[in-house]
């Protein structure tokens, strides 16, 4: 398959590790990358808190020095302050990539009005992606988005042509709508369908890739143009090589036995320990990788809830020593969903926010606080 082109950048692979909050920080991305190839984005960043220099906002726009491209995910819902902090990224020189986020679902996002409710205002989706296009210069935007709000108000086909027209590099289709959350089997078929309506820019898809056969099917079915991973590679950051290898790149063949990882586990919280310069914080982060890692092992657990509970690298590494490292990869029991899928729910929205496709006064007054914190959802 060739190279994916967003804008001026050649990913040489077409694969791209999708934000997830609390988890795609500097660490984890390295870790990604040391097994694969492809575009490795950010957490999702608050843009109001990006041109006010939040603290913690800047140490997470932070990319290593090996990580290139660098990309960079922005969640706003102001055209003004969008801009002005992709304007801020490519002015400063943080990232080679802009990703614009239209696509989280989470309730403290939606019931404001952004994340996946943003699309069915297109006037104000519309203003958004233009800006950060304009202000951006030379560094390519593209758009994350879902499905619309649910099946009786779908946004998908309009914001894709929005994008299209106002100079965006590419957009993603996470095929859920915002009712499903992470819930139920993404639906391929809207992919094939943006894919079809959307001709000048890439389109790439989003949803239900556990594995490089599952990646592989989803281009063959929808003709997009690559792929968008995000829970399936919780515990398995090698997951990238696979998709290289899938898609002709070079990448290491990995034995995923219970010694290979363990040893990733570790690497993991040594790199979190680096990004954070706090052996304690990086330790106390990677006990929500436990479970993901050791998904299928013959881990008990009690002993998994040791891993869950590890205050430095060397409680780590004296419960590897516990571990039967003799035990080979188990196969189908570490394989499919990965992470949280929950249920579907009724999305939740400002008041009175699918009475109209334009932004009105009470609506506007909703977003003013829908970017307050710095997290993002």
């Amino acid at each position: 398959m060739p190279p994916l082109r967003i804008g001026p950048l050649e990913v040489d692979v077409p694969v791209v590790l999708a934000p997830m909050a609390g988890v795609t920080n500097m660490a984890f991305r390295r870790l990604c990358r040391e097994y694969g190839a492809g575009l490795y984005v950010t957490e999702m960043i608050t843009t109001r808190a990006l041109v006010e220099r939040n603290e913690v906002t800047m140490r997470l726009i932070q990319h290593h020095e090996s990580e290139t491209p660098r990309s960079i995910q922005l969640y706003g819902v102001d055209p003004h302050y969008t801009a002005e902090a992709a304007r801020i990224i490519a002015a400063e020189d943080h990232a080679d990539h802009i990703d614009l986020n239209f696509g989280c679902p989470v309730p403290k996002v939606t019931r404001k009005g952004g994340g996946s409710a943003l699309p069915w205002k297109r006037d104000l989706f519309r203003d958004i992606v233009r800006g950060a296009v304009e202000a951006a210069g030379d560094v390519p935007v593209t758009v994350k988005m879902r499905k619309g709000i649910d099946d009786d108000h779908l946004t998908f086909l309009e914001a894709g042509r929005i994008a299209e027209d106002v100079g965006a590099a590419a957009v993603s289709l996470h095929a859920r709508t915002l009712q499903q959350s992470y819930s139920g089997v993404a639906d391929w078929s809207a992919i094939a369908e943006l894919k079809s309506a959307i001709t000048s820019i890439p389109v790439l898809g989003n949803g239900d890739i556990w594995s490089a056969e599952d990646a592989v099917r989803m281009v063959d079915e929808t003709g997009c143009d690559g792929v968008v991973v995000g829970r399936g590679c919780l515990g398995r950051p090698w997951l990238f090589g696979e998709l290289a290898r899938a898609f002709g790149g070079e990448a290491p063949v990995v034995d995923a036995s219970l010694a290979f990882v363990a040893r990733a586990f570790l690497r993991h919280a040594e790199l979190l320990a680096e990004f954070y310069e706090d052996e304690s914080r990086g330790c106390r982060d990677i006990r929500k990788h436990a479970a993901w890692y050791f998904k299928g092992y013959p881990v008990g657990g009690e002993l998994r809830g040791r891993f869950t509970q590890v205050d430095t690298l060397a409680d780590i590494e004296a419960l590897i020593g516990e571990l039967d490292l003799s035990a080979p990869y188990p196969g189908a029991p570490v394989e499919g969903p990965r992470g949280r899928a929950g249920h579907a729910r009724r999305p939740v929205l400002p008041d009175g926010w699918l009475a109209s496709r334009t932004l009105d006064d009470d609506a506007a007054a909703e977003l003013q606080d829908a970017e307050l914190d710095t997290s993002g959802g």
